[in-house]
């Protein structure tokens, strides 16, 4: 692709500009908004994630399976799709549990995860013979309990709270006190009392961490990971048989961020799966990713219902706002609140720019989407496309707040 003028500042690989309009999929973004109507939307470019998975797989060791989080982006024609890309989906309620069922995936090739599960969640899940990850020694003996009950074998696999943390992580998951999984020290205790019971065990799951953009940090918690996997292996009476490392891969949000040196890390999990294969050579390695394989395939895109000046800054209102895409306004796991990357999607170039604060129609101050943000000069019906969308926007936003329209979705 050439173009006359620079690309917006944070627009990832893969989307075009055609007629100084986005296109997501190919199709203008104005086009997209016809078909939708009113409300604000998500588009999902397919053909960015699956290009998304060919590249991690040229790094990782092919040895490694990859499996879709589907709590990244749970829209089903989504999940439908990656789960023909990866080995295998992970769910974390029985909504979920019933979106990865559809798709035909292999029972054994869903796990389902989370530290509060329900009575119906673990039914459903012994009833439909995924691997549960046991996230506490109650939460152990109601899967007994279950599996007595329906006389079966249900696989189990140990959530791991390791003695150790993902250094830089955007949202940490382990290591000190956690509500997630079962703290090192007390694994090999649980697998002694697993090995009494009729569950069928599977083998660990070790999450530390998310969105992390150093590669040092990641090649570090690898090393730790394989390293405490080792010696619980060495303390269980029951063999190894699958061992999930998590993720935590990260993508570049916001102005600063680098996108993360993946080379080196797959080199590190390389060796280590190397070690670990020549010890148990009969276990399944997963690697679990979510907003890494989608996130940069997604935009959002609202539009534009009035325009102000209050005391000499520009105002934009939209019809979209935290509502819609709660990560915007700073309050999904921020401290202190970035801006996206944005473009004025029907008219990405202008002659004139300005600073601007892009805002919803709700009534609170929290319902930001963009501050102090420079960008070419819009007005009533311009389209806001904000960049980064793919994963973490539509299911994690409250919908209901103010009660106006929720978004639409798109597949393309």
């Amino acid at each position: 692709m050439s173009h006359e003028a620079p690309l917006p500042a944070g627009m990832p690989p893969g989307f075009d500009i055609r007629g100084n309009e986005l296109c997501v999929a190919g199709t203008p973004v104005s086009e997209l908004a016809a078909r939708v109507g009113d409300r604000p939307f998500y588009a999902y470019d397919s053909a960015l994630m699956s290009e998304r998975v060919r590249f991690l797989r040229t790094h990782l060791p092919a040895e490694i399976d990859l499996h879709y989080a589907i709590k990244a982006n749970p829209m089903p024609a989504v999940v439908q799709h990656m789960s023909g890309l990866t080995e295998g989906l992970d769910v974390a309620s029985a909504a979920e549990l019933g979106v990865a069922l559809s798709t035909g995936v292999d029972p054994l090739d869903i796990s389902f995860a989370g530290p509060g599960k329900s009575a119906r969640d673990l039914e459903d899940a012994v009833s439909a013979g995924v691997i549960i990850i046991l996230e506490s020694f109650n939460e152990m003996e109601r899967v007994a309990a279950l599996a007595a009950k329906h006389h079966c074998q249900p696989p189990v696999a140990v959530r791991v709270n390791p003695d150790f943390e993902l250094k830089s992580s955007g949202m940490k998951m382990g290591g000190g006190p956690r509500p997630f999984g079962v703290d090192a020290e007390d694994v090999p205790e649980l697998l002694q009392r697993i090995a009494r019971e009729p569950l069928r065990f599977m083998g660990l799951h070790i999450f530390t961490g998310s969105q992390n953009l150093r590669h040092e940090a990641l090649i570090e918690a690898h090393d730790q990971t394989f390293a405490l996997a080792q010696r619980l292996a060495a303390e269980s009476p029951m063999p190894i048989q699958w061992l999930n490392i998590g993720g935590g891969l990260g993508i570049p949000y916001f102005p600063g961020d680098q996108p993360l040196a993946l080379e080196p890390v797959c080199d590190n999990l390389r060796q280590r799966f190397s070690a670990w294969q020549a010890a148990h050579p009969d276990c399944t390695v997963v690697m679990e990713l979510g907003r890494y394989l989608v996130a940069e395939a997604g935009v959002y895109v609202c539009r534009v219902s009035d325009r102000k000046t209050s005391r000499g800054q520009v105002y934009l209102i939209t019809n979209g706002g935290l509502h819609h895409h709660l990560a915007l306004s700073g309050n999904f796991g921020q401290v202190i609140r970035k801006n996206y990357p944005v473009c004025i999607g029907n008219r990405v170039h202008g002659d004139t720019e300005e600073v601007v604060n892009i805002v919803g129609p709700l009534c609170t101050p929290l319902d930001i989407l963009g501050q102090r943000m420079s960008l070419p000069v819009a007005g009533i019906d311009d389209l806001i496309v904000v960049f980064q969308s793919g994963a973490y926007g539509f299911t994690a936003s409250p919908h209901l707040f103010l009660s106006h329209p929720a978004p639409e979705e798109l597949l393309l």
